[in-house]
């Protein structure tokens, strides 16, 4: 039993210490003052602005369609339920890549997709990076919000509605706030996978600067061109971004286990 554990302890601390390495050679190989200027740089502006604004209303968009589509899954049997979970899966499953060029395909050869494009112009734009980002965030929430209701008994909503709620307003006024925290962990998931979202964006919308330059994005235009400085700033971004992330939903989850 002890060679067992003394084995886990080992592997675990081999896989944090290779984390650890990892993020500490992004801080290491950039100095304060490389760090500074790339930081207040126009690139580097409006590649922030651009993810922020594009993911946010991505997360929007994906918590108004995948919080409903959760509750449904949660509460309803039906034929071919493992399938629509296989397709749910999907865009998590798929190289964002293949994401990104099927989208790209849709959009520019099937006669749908031609029609939406032009009401909407999405091949090569921003509105195509929020597209990308919902098509990947999405299945986040969905997965997320449909395990939290899961775990609350139907039984509050039959009570509540036997008390004189619809079943609209036992969801919203008993299921929702019961699943609250557990959505909002689940969203802000969801808003930093669409932050970080690079290969799908990359074939629908393209990288060109200071039009559909997300931060992923400006690190592989930099890389590409040798400024390294700028693309270890945004790397350090984002793994700021990430920290702050985690921090976020333990803390939420941390205080709805309290509660």
């Amino acid at each position: 039993m002890k060679a067992l554990e003394s084995l886990s302890l080992l592997t675990l601390a081999f896989f944090i210490l290779f984390v650890l390495t990892i993020i500490l050679t992004i801080f290491l190989n950039i100095s304060i003052n490389s760090l500074l200027h790339s930081l207040t740089s126009d690139e580097v502006r409006f590649a922030t602005l651009l993810s922020i604004k594009c993911s946010i209303v991505a997360i929007l968009l994906a918590s108004l369609i995948g919080v409903p589509s959760a509750y449904f899954l949660a509460r309803h049997s039906f034929p071919g339920r493992e399938i629509i979970d296989s397709l749910i899966n999907l865009p998590i499953l798929l190289p964002p890549l293949v994401s990104g060029f099927s989208l790209l395909i849709f959009l520019g050869n099937s006669p749908i997709g031609k029609f939406v494009n032009s009401i909407l112009p999405l091949i090569f734009t921003p509105n195509g990076i929020i597209l990308a980002q919902f098509f990947i965030a999405t299945p986040f929430i969905i997965k997320t919000s449909r395990a939290i209701f899961e775990s609350i008994d139907i039984k509050y909503e039959y009570i509540a509605q036997s008390l004189g709620c619809s079943k609209l307003e036992s969801f919203f006024r008993v299921l929702l706030p019961m699943a609250k925290n557990g959505i909002i962990a689940g969203i802000i998931l969801g808003w930093a996978r669409a932050f970080g979202e690079f290969g799908a964006t990359l074939m629908l919308a393209g990288a060109t600067k200071f039009r559909t330059e997300t931060l992923p994005t400006a690190i592989f235009l930099n890389v590409s061109i040798g400024n390294i400085d700028l693309a270890l700033t945004i790397s350090l971004i984002h793994i700021v971004i990430a920290i702050l992330v985690i921090l976020s939903i333990k803390l939420i989850l941390g205080r709805s286990y309290e509660c």
